[in-house]
């Protein structure tokens, strides 16, 4: 597994939005969604507004493997469950999206439950 360099999680830091895809059986990508996102101490994390039902985190989470675009890039990444970081990602995203209703709603403990570490391959 690869790192994300320098320069890439200052422009996904910056970034107000990116797509994430994940990889069917096939090998194939399925449709790029919009979804808010966070760097927290040198990682990108992502979660599901909708929880586990969210069509795209289901869609990531098959087979853990996907893409993330962003700012005219696009790296092969893998996306792996991970809460260790919830409370600094809680203030993360309000940090960068504010405290309105749409952030309120990515920390209810069912959307917490789909929280994912975004690494580059």
């Amino acid at each position: 597994m690869s790192t994300w360099t320098p320069e890439e999680l200052t422009a996904l830091d910056r970034a107000g939005e990116i797509r994430v895809a994940g990889r069917r059986d096939d090998g194939s990508l399925r449709t790029p969604v919009i979804i808010w996102h966070a760097v927290v101490d040198g990682s990108l994390y992502a979660r599901s507004v909708r929880g586990p039902e969210g069509g795209w985190y289901r869609g990531v989470t098959r087979n853990s493997e996907g893409t993330v675009s962003w700012g005219g890039q696009t790296r092969d990444v893998t996306y792996t469950r991970d809460d260790s970081h919830d409370a600094a990602l809680d203030d993360a995203y309000f940090a960068k999206y504010g405290r309105g209703s749409a952030t309120q709603s990515l920390m209810k403990p069912e959307v917490k439950a789909t929280t994912l570490r975004i690494d580059p391959k």
